[in-house]
C-alpha cells in the first residue's frame, strides 16, 4: 500500500493563507539580528547591558522578545527564540517581517563524536532534516545546505578571534527522546557531528524568505558513548556569553558586507 505521508506533499505556493507580512507592521529594527536559545544570556542583557525590548513575540507559553542593543557601536536585534523547529522557524518568520534582514544563529547542540569535547564549536554546514517545519518551506530531501555566503563571513569573524571551532553537518531532531543508538550511530556515519531540533527549519525558512543565515552551536551533552552525559553543559555562563558575543560581531560584518555588495552593484 501507498502511504501519503502529507510532509512530502510539497505546495510551492508562494502565499500562505496567513502572511506575516499582512498580519506585522515593520518597525524601525537593526538590520543584524543573533537568534539565541540562551535564555539566560537574554536577561543578561536586559540587566547588563540595557537591552530595549522591539516586540514581545507573545505567544501562549509566553514571550520571545525581540531585543536591541548596542553592539561594536552599532544596533543589534536579539531574538530569544523558543526550543523546536516549529516555534522557532515561526519566530523567524515574524522577525523577518518586523524587518530584521541578516542573521546568526547561535545555540547548543548535542555532540555525537567524543572528541568534541564541551564547549566545542561547530559552525553548521548543512542539516539532516528530521523534523517537520523545513518540509512546508523546501522540497523533500534528505539534508539542506545553509546559505555558503554568510557561513563565511561567520567563519571570517570566528578566525578573526581566534575562536576555534569545526565546520560540519547537523541533525535535526522533532524528538529528543526518539534519539535512539540505531539513529545516532546512523547520523554518525554519514558525517553529523551533531543533534539539536531547529538548525534545518531555520534554514529552510531563511532560504524561503531570501534572507542570510548562519550559524554556531556549542558541543554540550554527549550522545556518543555508551550513556548519555549531561556534562552539566548549560551550566557553562562563560562559553554561553562568549558564544553570543561572536554571533554578534557575525551578525554586524554579514549586514555591513551585503550592503558593501549592494553598493558595489549599484
Amino acid at each position: 500500500m501507498h502511504l501519503r505521508i502529507p510532509l512530502l506533499e510539497h505546495d510551492d505556493s508562494p502565499r500562505a493563507f496567513i502572511e506575516p507580512t499582512e498580519q506585522i507592521t515593520p518597525r524601525d529594527v537593526p538590520a543584524a539580528c543573533v537568534i539565541t536559545f540562551f535564555g539566560d544570556v537574554a536577561e543578561r542583557l536586559v540587566d547588563r547591558r540595557g537591552a530595549r525590548v522591539l516586540s514581545e513575540n507573545r505567544w501562549e507559553d509566553g514571550p520571545h522578545p525581540l531585543l536591541e542593543i548596542e553592539h561594536e557601536g552599532e544596533r543589534l536585534a536579539v531574538l530569544r527564540a523558543g526550543v523546536g523547529a516549529p516555534l522557532a522557524g515561526a519566530l523567524l518568520e515574524e522577525t523577518i517581517a518586523l524587518g530584521c534582514t541578516h542573521f546568526v544563529v547561535c545555540g547548543g547542540a548535542g555532540t555525537l563524536h567524543p572528541d568534541l569535547t564541551v564547549g566545542h564549536l561547530v559552525v553548521v554546514s548543512s542539516a539532516i532534516r528530521d523534523e517537520g517545519t523545513s518540509f512546508h518551506y523546501a522540497p523533500p530531501t534528505r539534508e539542506i545546505e545553509l546559505d555558503p555566503a554568510a557561513r563565511r563571513v561567520l567563519e571570517d569573524v570566528l578566525d578573526e578571534r581566534g575562536a576555534p571551532y569545526v565546520v560540519g553537518r547537523t541533525w535535526t531532531t522533532d524528538a529528543p527522546y526518539r534519539e535512539t543508538p540505531t539513529r545516532i550511530a546512523a547520523r554518525r556515519d554519514e558525517g553529523c557531528l551533531t543533534v539539536e531540533m531547529e538548525a534545518s527549519a531555520l534554514a529552510a525558512v531563511a532560504a524561503f524568505r531570501r534572507v542570510p543565515l548562519a550559524q554556531v552551536v556549542y558541543c554540550g551533552d554527549d550522545l556518543s558513548g555508551e550513556s548519555w552525559d549531561h556534562r552539566s553543559w548549560q551550566t557553562l555562563s562563560d562559553v554561553r556569553e562568549d558564544l553570543f558575543d561572536l554571533a554578534a560581531s557575525a551578525a554586524l560584518a554579514l549586514a555591513r558586507a551585503d550592503l558593501a555588495l549592494r553598493s558595489v552593484d549599484g
